[in-house]
């Protein structure tokens, strides 16, 4: 996919500033090697130039140093060590070292780093004592130090040429500090967006495959439990009423696929229940429980309900959606391991005393373990999370299966503490 032209523009002026920089410091280095080579070589009322062999081999090394700095960033402790090494051994200057020693800063802080800021200290101290005993025309401490005639020399303390140095060491050390230190920054930060992006995307598709779970395990368990009634049934009256209901659960079925398939492919958000088309596609709600309650036993889900609810009008959305989905889980576990018992719904609650739900059935000896077969509890223990509640599901010395879950219920509609 072809990148828009504006997106690739600050990258360009990024590489283009980095250009200008690199070319800018190695026509500098060079420069002053050059400068220290005239100097060195400088004798007073000749026009003649003698920097002797240790000034000129240490200018075409320093030179050479000077064009290894388009790699400083690549390569920054080899190209250190290769221009550390002629201030050092030859008569030049130590631009270039100050020059790499900022690159090196800004790609390490470990002791490799400590190695090269000594280095470069001492070869800088080395070039600054060279410099301090030239003609005063040629010497940048004399000039600073105001000296305009031999006369007029300043003879430089030994101190005074280390503070010098530990000063000229200094200016590029903090610089590459700070600029490696801003670099860490910026890549902390966009490794974070990435990992909040991560964790987004995951909890995402977290919900996508509960609500997948939820809503098309019960409509495909009640298909289960229609299609065994409609193979032992006798009765064509029973038998047709059954096959309506099958092609009725059936049709729901496709229509929470489709939606699931919607919020994967468009993003749209998920109802969370099978609605007719172009029919309203909110959140289940507290409203919708006898709906759900008779689905099942029109399945042939024998059932001892309670509901006892005040104001279901004001539940919150939250409470109510969550509540839809763990009385459906609960009856899709009956549905899927105990079909033939009798399960015993009780939902009681009211604003500010909470919602309890506890749905058991008797355990079958028989039961078979079903393939993921915890998915949907630990959906539901994820849901009453979310919203502050508790949640216990699993066999009781009765010999019997119980989900039980109280969920905060606020006085205040938005879900306000009560």
């Amino acid at each position: 996919m072809t990148q828009p032209a504006g997106s690739s523009r600050p990258h360009v002026m990024r590489r283009v500033g980095a250009v200008c920089v690199t070319v800018l410091v190695v026509s500098l280095s060079i420069f002053s090697s050059l400068m220290v080579l005239v100097a060195e070589g400088f004798v007073p009322g000749s026009e003649d130039i003698e920097p002797g062999w240790r000034g000129g081999l240490g200018a075409l090394l320093a030179i050479g140093a000077a064009v290894g700095l388009v790699w400083r960033h690549r390569h920054p402790e080899f190209v250190t060590a290769a221009a550390v090494l002629p201030p050092l051994v030859f008569i030049t200057d130590s631009l270039a070292a100050l020059i790499a020693l900022a690159a090196l800063a800004a790609a390490r802080r470990d002791y490799v780093l400590w190695i090269g800021t000594a280095a470069v200290y001492v070869a800088t101290a080395i070039a600054v004592g060279y410099d301090a005993r030239r003609h005063v025309d040629y010497s940048m401490v004399q000039i600073f130090a105001g000296a305009q005639t031999e006369a007029e020399r300043v003879d430089a303390p030994l101190f005074a040429i280390l503070l010098i140095a530990a000063v000229m060491t200094a200016i590029p050390l903090a610089v590459g500090v700070l600029r490696g230190t801003r670099r860490d920054l910026t890549r902390s930060t966009h490794a974070e967006r990435e990992l909040s992006g991560e964790m987004a995307r995951r909890e995402e598709r977290t919900r996508i495959a509960r609500e997948m779970h939820d809503v098309l395990g019960h409509r495909l368990s009640l298909l289960s439990l229609q299609a065994g009634a409609l193979e032992v049934s006798d009765d064509h009256e029973r038998a047709a009423e059954v096959a309506r209901g099958v092609r009725g659960t059936a049709k729901e079925a496709l229509n929470d696929l489709r939606e699931v398939v919607g919020v994967l492919r468009d993003g749209r958000t998920f109802s969370g229940g099978s609605t007719p088309s172009g029919s309203d596609t909110s959140p289940r709600t507290l409203a919708d429980l006898p709906e759900l309650l008779d689905n099942s036993r029109r399945a042939g889900l024998a059932m001892n309900v309670t509901v006892l609810l005040d104001d279901v009008s004001i539940a919150p959305a939250p409470l109510g959606s969550a509540a839809y989905r763990i009385v459906q889980e609960a009856l899709t576990n009956v549905l899927r391991h105990a079909p033939d018992t009798t399960a015993d719904v009780t939902i009681r609650g009211s604003p500010g005393v909470g919602l309890s739900i506890e749905v058991s059935n008797p355990l079958r000896g028989d039961s078979e373990t079903v393939a993921g077969a915890g998915t949907g509890l630990h959906g539901v223990a994820e849901r009453v999370a979310q919203l502050g509640g508790t949640v216990s599901s699993g066999p009781t010395d009765a010999d019997t299966f119980v989900l039980a879950a109280w969920l905060p219920w606020s006085r205040d509609r938005d879900g306000g503490e009560p």
